[in-house]
């Protein structure tokens, strides 16, 4: 059994904690940027419907989405080196936070391509006809058009995947990884406050996820601006418009008690 409680520790363990937090944010943005390129990749088959490359891009997104991510980092940290010493590429001696990125970004790839392609799939095809129709390229449709709906559209899903990304990465520490988690188990191990130790590490996982959380709400909100003042409008007129009809109403039932 670890020490007694002591809420001091939670105070004196959290800057210890903070101090690694580079590596995490290190992972969760170089994780970020393979996946969205990699994401975009895959996705492209799928949206221009190529028959063997789509095949493929099923394959690595079953694969990617359907096995646990702790599996993943073993099977590239232990599986990759052997690998590419098949064709004389010695990773051996490479860090072991190259193979913690890798694995990330490619997990985060597979989740990105549904994004994506999803979000374009979402774009009414009547814009793109209508763009086509009016004499623009291919390029101009999709600079005007596509991306910038698109981008609303995916900014939510996007957001909930960084927010899993931050909190996955709590498993590099099983390779060897010095990130939060990590220190966290170090920590507890030291000084037997176990408790303290993750109270203090979750309570900075939450205060990082919700600034990310409404970092991303309020670019989705920008994003969508344009969009705001017909709502408004609309909304305007609907109250407007229940305000005459309420009017009317009472006005023809005076006249009709006049009447009578």
């Amino acid at each position: 059994m670890g020490a007694p409680f002591d809420f001091s520790f939670i105070i004196d363990f959290l800057p210890k904690l903070l101090s690694t937090l580079g590596i995490t944010l290190m992972i969760v943005t170089g994780s970020l940027l393979i996946g969205i390129i990699v994401g975009f990749l895959i996705a492209l088959p799928r949206l221009y419907q190529l028959p063997v490359l789509q095949t493929c891009s099923k394959v690595y997104i079953s694969f990617f989405r359907g096995t646990p991510i702790l599996i993943q980092l073993f099977l590239f940290y232990y599986g990759l080196p052997e690998l590419l010493m098949l064709i004389q590429i010695d990773m051996t001696r490479a860090p072991v936070l190259v193979f913690v990125i890798l694995t990330y970004g490619l997990h985060t790839g597979a989740y990105m391509s549904e994004m994506i392609r999803a979000a374009v799939t979402a774009v009414d095809r009547g814009q793109i006809e209508a763009a086509y129709a009016i004499g623009m390229k291919g390029h101009q449709v999709f600079r005007r058009i596509v991306f910038p709906q698109a981008l609303a559209i995916a900014v939510p899903v996007f957001s909930n995947t960084v927010i899993a990304l931050l909190k996955d990465t709590s498993l590099a520490f099983t390779l060897g990884v010095m990130e939060m988690t990590g220190k966290a188990q170090t920590l507890g191990s030291i000084t037997q406050h176990f408790i303290e130790a993750y109270i203090a590490l979750a309570l900075i996982y939450l205060v990082v996820s919700m600034t990310l959380e409404k970092t991303l709400l309020a670019a989705e909100h920008r994003l969508l601006r344009h969009e705001l003042p017909d709502a408004e409008v609309r909304s305007k007129f609907r109250l407007l418009g229940r305000r005459r009809l309420s009017g009317s109403l009472t006005a023809s039932g005076g006249m009709k008690k006049r009447g009578a």
